[in-house]
């Protein structure tokens, strides 16, 4: 046994760079080139590997140090042959894979002024860098040394620059091309200026610092300022090469998640609860929502005439406003569930006359507490009893069987001014009125503020739509799938009731049911209804 410092190996030209991300713990066990952490200077992001493989005993540095070349990053307890080999590793550890300045490739120029071929210049020792970003494209006017291409490898990622000015006619690579020293990356129409300053190009002092300078992975990396055709708007994801290698591996869209590390920072953990959240269904990237036909849009994947095209603006003035992200996700949803499920609608009216009362009273001993109570909290205890008592209703169907849920998440419809949201009560049979009337003001102010979380809208079991603070009479909830039933209620009036002998006037909740008719028949429905409006009647029932 042999305890080795592993120190920060020659990293080129950078001095004091601060570490950024921690990606071992004491405890673990490294192989040798492992990368133990990443630092980052205004040039670059890079992980520097450890020499030797073995166990982490000491961890010497901390997030937001500043470290240089043979700091000591770790102790490890070297084993076996890691530790025959210690006094070498020790005295020589082994250098990162940075890219060391040197000279480019020289390019080919057809004739004095004219096209001039673009080489991937010397870029240290890297085979078979991918393309991860493209900052041009055909028509542009390149400059000396401005950034043509992004280039990753599993440690460090790069910008190559150009090495002549023009306009470029072609550029021979794409996103996701892996290149090496010497390939043609672009063509250029040069100048009789720009053709002159070839030999100064190619000299190892104009290319190193471009060459050399690997591209930071902050949000802040784009094409060069002073270039306005350059086409992203926005930089890499602010993440580590091996943790966007990793994202890439799974598919994941970095710009849509929101880092958790340092700054920001993108981390593996991050990526995994991303794709678990995808998996699960409670989230949907931009490309899902993207492929996914929208209210207006499609028709031809079930066999139907296309959409219509109109011209609108050839009848009158229009404006057009392009559709917020929620609507747009929210909206293939509910064409997917309108046109998979059997939906069937039941209307009733549940008298409410003496649990308004109740409410009202409640809420006037309750004043001081700050909590207003809506009729909305009873309904959904009210809606928790009647599941326990139809239980088809709480069950999700799963091919050929029907899982039938011993927990009860109640989704609420919140109007927010992005688009409707569903918040979700968590065993809302195990809280009281009070506590959901807290629960449900929270979650709806978070609605508002653009807050909720993907756990706090998902798990749902059933959904209440409520439009009673607006009006209407009856209407047809949409199911949100994968539920099997949804409740939708609206404005209570006073109406002239007959109670045997005369008519009298009572409160009545118009009441609209949509059922899966694949899960639930309709004798089961009214029962349901039935029962939710006697609970809603007389809220002792709640405690049978």
């Amino acid at each position: 046994m042999a305890l080795i410092e592993v120190k920060v190996p020659d990293i080129g030209d950078f001095d004091e760079v601060a570490v950024i991300e921690l990606l071992v713990k004491p405890g673990d066990t490294v192989a040798a080139e492992q990368s133990l952490i990443t630092v980052e200077s205004d040039k670059a992001s890079m992980e520097i590997p450890s020499s030797t493989a073995g166990v982490v005993k000491e961890l010497r540095v901390a997030l937001g140090d500043k470290v240089k070349e043979g700091s000591v990053v770790l102790v490890v307890e070297a084993v076996g042959e890691a530790a025959a080999a210690a006094p070498a590793a020790a005295a020589a550890p082994a250098p990162v894979q940075a890219p060391a300045p040197a000279a480019a490739a020289a390019p080919v120029v057809t004739a004095g002024g004219g096209r001039v071929e673009v080489m991937v210049p010397d870029i240290g020792d890297f085979k078979d860098v991918a393309v991860i970003e493209v900052f041009v494209k055909p028509g542009d006017t390149i400059k000396v040394e401005q950034s043509l291409i992004t280039v990753e490898s599993d440690k460090a990622s790069m910008e190559i620059p150009s090495s002549h000015a023009g306009v470029l006619k072609e550029l021979k690579v794409k996103v996701g091309d892996t290149v090496n020293i010497g390939d043609l990356l672009a063509v250029l129409e040069g100048t009789a200026g720009a053709a002159a300053s070839a030999p100064a190009a190619s000299a190892p002092e104009s290319v190193a610092p471009a060459a050399a300078a690997i591209a930071p992975v902050a949000p802040s990396i784009a094409a060069p300022a002073h270039n306005p055709t350059a086409s992203p708007a926005v930089g890499l994801p602010h993440a580590s090469p091996s943790v966007r290698k990793f994202a890439r591996e799974l598919g994941v869209p970095l710009a849509e998640i929101k880092g958790s590390g340092l700054k920001g920072r993108i981390t593996a953990e991050d990526i995994q609860k991303f794709t678990q959240s995808v998996m699960s269904g409670s989230t949907q990237t931009q490309a899902q929502a993207a492929k996914a036909p929208a209210s207006g849009v499609g028709g031809s994947e079930l066999g139907l005439i296309p959409w219509p095209k109109v011209d609108f603006a050839k009848f009158g003035p229009i404006e057009r406003k392009e559709m917020g992200r929620i609507k747009k996700i929210s909206g293939a949803n509910l064409l997917r569930n309108a046109v998979m499920i059997p939906a069937v609608t039941n209307h009733d009216d549940a008298d409410i006359t003496d649990l308004e009362a109740f409410r009202v009273s409640t809420n006037k001993e309750n004043e001081k507490s700050g909590v207003k109570v809506t009729m909305l909290a009873f309904l959904i205890k009210a809606s928790v009893a009647a599941l326990k008592k139809f239980p088809e209703f709480n069950s999700s169907i799963d091919g050929d069987s029907l899982v039938y849920k011993q927990y009860w998440h109640i989704g609420f419809a919140a109007d927010t001014p992005n688009g409707l949201m569903v918040p979700v009560i968590k065993d809302a049979d195990k809280k009281g009125v009070l506590q959901i009337s807290q629960e449900m003001g929270e979650l709806a102010k978070k609605a508002r503020d653009g807050k909720l979380s993907p756990a706090e809208m998902s798990g749902a079991t059933f959904t209440i739509s409520s439009l009673g603070g607006i009006g209407g009479r009856y209407f047809t909830p949409i199911i949100n799938a994968p539920e099997v039933a949804i409740l939708g209620v609206c404005k209570s009036n006073m109406e002239p009731v007959w109670d045997g002998k005369q008519f009298v006037p009572r409160l009545m909740l118009p009441l609209s049911l949509t059922w899966d008719h694949r899960v639930i028949d309709g004798a089961a429905a009214a029962r349901f209804n039935a029962y939710l409006g006697q609970i809603l009647g007389d809220f002792r029932r709640v405690l049978l």
